[in-house]
């Protein structure tokens, strides 16, 4: 589908695109995601019919826009999460030709990288809602639609919602890039792993880690981890403590919410220890998603 003719068919023609290849319609959904009852009371919502007016991209696209729907693709949402780290990246698979506010048609388009080539993915702009709320990713302002649409467009390209219903991590920051993936396993890490993430932070490269376990179930431990599920690696820092220095990680959960309350999280004590300066710099207290 060719994305430009397509939206300058239905500019002339004065419609709203629908995609016949990936329709408003249980297909998309996949009959599995959800018990029957559930999937025939689906409705198909366009951002004009949610928002007087909506933006695609809100003051830049940032991880903390993102909070994960009924849809269990914590895997794809925390590559997701990295990308919006590098920007660079983030502009190949958003391109910036489309909007609300210019020449909207209800259509967009999105690029993967898939067995070596990058893939142009339209989609129309109907979102899956079940009893008024999003089944999809949505963003944490109401009036943003770039994580819906960017996840309606990596469903089509999967075949349905139902299919990003479980995944790998190291997959999906392969599509969004192109890059070549690595995997440390930690039980068994590699000496000096910390200095491997700081080169790799340094060298821009995008990074997440899972926790072991059944996804399906999203049992939470009382660390506040999550069992079976996707985080992003967004940062790695190397900070003085006592009279060493310790290594710490900062890790962003997708759902928006749900922390680690162990060493080093938004409210531990080890904080106290560390310089003014060093805190200032480091610690973000907040119910984000995300810590050290």
């Amino acid at each position: 589908q060719d994305f430009s003719e397509l939206r300058a068919l239905c500019l002339s023609q004065g419609l709203l695109f629908e995609d016949a290849t990936f329709p408003a319609h249980i297909s998309s959904i996949g009959p599995r995601l959800l018990p029957a009852d559930q999937l025939w009371r689906i409705q198909w919502k366009r951002p004009t019919e949610l928002q007087r007016d909506p933006y695609l991209i809100m003051d830049g696209a940032s991880r903390f826009d993102i909070i994960q729907g009924e849809i269990g693709d914590c895997w794809m949402l925390a590559a997701l999460g990295s990308l919006t780290l590098r920007k660079q990246f983030l502009e190949n698979v958003l391109p910036k030709d489309q909007g609300f506010q210019a020449d909207y048609a209800g259509i967009f388009h999105f690029r993967f990288w898939q067995y070596g080539d990058w893939v142009d993915v339209v989609i129309d702009d109907r979102l899956p809602f079940l009893n008024g709320r999003y089944l999809s990713v949505h963003s944490r302002s109401s009036k943003e639609f770039w994580p819906s649409l960017l996840e309606k467009a990596y469903a089509k390209l999967r075949g349905s919602y139902q299919n990003l219903n479980g995944g790998y991590l190291s997959d999906a920051l392969v599509d969004l890039t192109g890059g070549v993936q690595m995997q440390f396993s930690l039980k068994d890490p590699p000496p000096g792993l910390e200095e491997i993430l700081k080169a790799a932070d340094r060298s821009q490269c995008l990074m997440g880690c899972s926790t072991p376990g059944q996804p399906k179930k999203n049992i939470e431990l009382r660390n506040g981890l999550v069992q079976g599920h996707a985080y992003t690696v967004t940062g790695a820092a190397k900070i003085p403590y006592k009279n060493g220095w310790k290594h710490i990680i900062r890790i962003w959960n997708p759902w928006g919410h749900g922390e680690w309350k162990g060493p080093w999280s938004d409210n531990s004590p080890q904080w106290d220890r560390v310089e003014s300066k060093y805190r200032e710099k480091h610690l973000r207290n907040k119910d984000d998603g995300e810590f050290w």
